[in-house]
Order: C-alpha cells, then structure tokens, then sequence
C-alpha cells in the first residue's frame, strides 16, 4: 500500500479519500482465500462510499463557513481574497495545492484604517481645540445668560475740607442680564480644516437705579430698558497645523469674522429731549437696548492643546481689530440726530489657558481663565475722554457629558475676577454630529 503524505484540512480529507481508494484497489487485487473475500470486498466499498459522503459534507461545511466569513468582511468593509486551494474534486493537485496554502500567510483582510484622535475637553471659550472630522456635520445649539452690576459715584464741584463737598453727587447703580440663545453649524472639510457659522439671539434688560445729576434730588429713580433681536452673525475657519502627539501639543489656527447683524447701537433713541450734553430732563441711557456691537471685526487666533493622560492642558491668544465707522449720529428723543463722527473701538488682546481631566470614559471636567485687555475708544482720531483701558479677566469651570455617540452635554459656569467682568455667566451646548 502507497504512503500519502497530506498537509492542511483539505489536503488530509482528499488523502483519506486516496488511501481508502487504494484499500479497496489492494483488497480487490488481492486472490481470494475463502468464500467471505467478496462479501469483504462489498464492506469495503459500502465504507468507501460512506467516506465519500462524509468528504461531500465536510466540504458544504467549509463552503457555508467560507460564505460567513465573506459577509462578515463586507459588513467590516474589508477586502476580502480567496484562500487558493479549494478544489472540487479530490486528487492529489488537490492534495499539492492544499499543502502550498498551508505553508504560505493568507491575507483574510485590511487593517482598519488609524484615524486622527484628539484629546476631548469640556468646551470652555468660543474657540474649541477639537475639529470636526472630514465630511461630518456638527449642529450645536447653545444658551448663555449672564449678569454684572456695577455702582458709579460722580462728584460735581469742588471740595473746601475732606469732608465738605461744594456740588451735586451723581450716583448709579446699573444691573445687566442677557440671555443669548445661538445655533452653531460646523463642517469639516477634512482631519484638518472646519468651518463654523454661529446665528445668536440676543435678549438684554437693564436696569438703572440713580439720583439725577443736576437736579440735587435726594431719592432714587429707577430707569428700565430691554431689547431683543438677533445679534452680530459670526464666521469661523480653524486649520489644525501639525500632528499632535504624547509629547508634542497640537496646535490649531483660527480666523473669526463677526458681522454687525444685530441691532446696531446708533439705532436706537436716547433718553434726552433736545441733547444728552447739558441735559436736565433725560438719563442720557437707550430707551431700546442694542442687540450687536455696531462694527464689523476681524480676529485671527492660536490654540494649543497638551494631552497628559488622564488631564489635557489648553490655551490660546487671540487678537481681535474692530474696524471703524465714519458718519455716525445717534437718535435722541424727539427726532433730533446728534452727530458723533468717526469711532473707532479699541482693539482686544486676549489669552486664555486651562486644564480638562477626564473623569471616566464619558464625563469630563475643565477649568481655566480668560484674560482679555480692550483698548481705549477713539472718536475722530482722538482717544474718548472718559475712555480708558479695561482689563476682563473670568474663571470658567466645565463639564461635558457623552450622552451618545453623536450627542454631548456641555455646561460651563463662569465668575468675573474683575469689576468690569460679568459677575455671573452660565452656558449649556449640545452638540450633535450627524
């Protein structure tokens, strides 16, 4: 009898298949020594045939196993590729073929592709250190309310002695909410460029409480005013410099355009009769407040981003140039315009830095500090007189929520460190990738 050598589960059922062959070919070569060789022949045959069908379901059993796997690829979104070697007859190129497959790596499939992965913060300031994968879209409705008072003494005359004061005291307290209600779009281009339009909608109320200058009264008078429209429509693009990494920050560039959509501050009616200047009856204070800045900016900005696993350390300056407007006059009470001139706000420079540490898989907490300094306002080529540099400084603490895949809860608290600062400020966005 032959001696097969067989390699691989294909290659041992054709062998087994070639070995019984051969049994029965010795068996029935063999002479006969009695009366029972051919019913021996017959149970050698019948075994055979019983081998056979035994290979045949074997084979629909690798056939329906090769069948899944073939699914199971596409469904993974894998090239797939054949394992040479599978036959339909048995034999031994069969036998050959099995056994140079089983000697040689068959690729099953494509490794998954690496994609770009950022360290994910809690969003504190307006210029997120994550963008938007290429091809994806974000929707990000948000809600921010804040509140500042500030108290105002004016003296008016001339003082004799310490305590002796020859003249009127002007003394105002002004209490500011403002709900901003805005819908962020964000679209990624690619891994490395977004692009971002922000529609906000401003609703201001302010409430003044004085003793009216010129007028020597002795009780307080209370002034309210309120205004609700859309505000000032912004532009972004951000574009993600270089390949961050565990010992490298990444670094993204942005460029922020806001527009003068809201209601501008020129528009609305002052609280005077004739003139603010000199005025005896009115507060000098809008009867309507504005919902936008009034001029057109422009600023470009840097942000970094430091992952130490579990914390990621942030920051970012900015610079931010209001553009100035000429021919201005505003509307006092009565019809008459006063003219203004040329204005031209002062520029901001602004920093801020902090630190997100990742509380588990799907919460994360973020704190930091927002340093803004804004130039002093000019009004036909000369500084205001009453104007002066004002520095805002905020501390922000953050919380984000992975509430899905595709949704996230983020909500920020801040409190002002300086007098011009808003003393409270509290935001909720919730953005959604589609």
């Amino acid at each position: 009898m032959k001696k097969y050598r067989c390699n691989g589960s294909l290659a041992i059922l054709a062998c087994t298949s070639l070995a019984i062959t051969a049994t029965a070919s010795h068996a029935q070569g063999a002479p006969a020594t009695s009366d029972d060789a051919g019913v021996r022949i017959e149970r050698l045959q019948q075994q055979l045939t019983e081998q056979n069908q035994q290979i045949e379901s074997l084979r629909q059993a690798v056939a329906d196993q090769e069948a899944r796997h073939r699914e199971l690829q596409r469904a993974l979104g894998q090239e797939s590729r054949p394992v040479a070697g599978q036959a339909e007859g048995a034999g031994t190129a069969d036998a050959q073929s099995a056994s140079d497959t089983s000697q040689r790596p068959v690729r099953v499939g494509t490794a998954p592709s690496q994609e770009i992965t950022q360290p994910a913060v809690a969003p504190l300031f307006d210029q997120p250190g994550i963008l938007t994968p290429g091809g994806k879209f974000l929707l990000e409705p948000s809600v921010q309310y804040s509140y500042s008072s500030s108290n105002r003494v004016a003296l008016v005359g001339y003082t004799i002695i310490p305590a002796l004061l020859i003249g009127l005291i002007d003394v105002r307290e002004v209490k500011r909410s403002t709900l901003t209600g805005a819908l962020t779009t964000r679209y990624g281009l690619s891994n490395r460029l977004e692009l971002e339009a922000k529609l906000p909608y401003v609703y201001r109320s302010d409430a003044t409480i004085s003793r009216e200058i010129f007028e020597g009264s002795a009780s307080e008078r209370a002034f309210n005013s309120s205004g609700r429209a859309f505000g000032d429509v912004e532009l972004a693009a951000r574009y993600q410099l270089n390949d961050g990494g565990a010992n490298k920050p990444y670094l993204i560039g942005s460029l922020r355009f806001k527009a003068r959509t809201g209601k501008d501050p020129f528009e609305v009616v002052t609280d005077c009769v004739t003139r603010c200047v000199g005025n005896t009856t009115g507060t000098g204070l809008p009867l309507d407040l504005p919902t936008g800045s009034g001029f057109y900016s422009l600023q470009p900005g840097l942000t970094w981003l430091f992952p130490s696993d579990p914390a990621v350390f942030f920051g970012g300056i900015s610079y931010t140039h209001n553009f100035k407007r000429s021919n201005l006059s505003r509307q006092v009470l009565g019809g008459e315009r006063e003219f203004i001139g040329t204005v031209e706000p002062g520029g901001i420079f602004g920093i801020n830095f902090g630190m997100g540490l990742a509380l588990n898989d799907k919460s994360t907490f973020s704190m930091g500090v927002d340093l803004n300094s804004v130039g002093r306002t000019r009004q036909n080529a000369t500084p205001v007189a009453g104007s002066v540099r004002t520095q805002l400084a905020s501390l922000l603490l953050g919380y984000s929520y992975r509430y899905s895949d595709k949704t996230t809860f983020s909500v920020t608290v801040g409190a002002g460190l300086t007098r011009d600062t808003p003393d409270l400020t509290v935001g909720l966005r919730i953005p959604m990738s589609f």
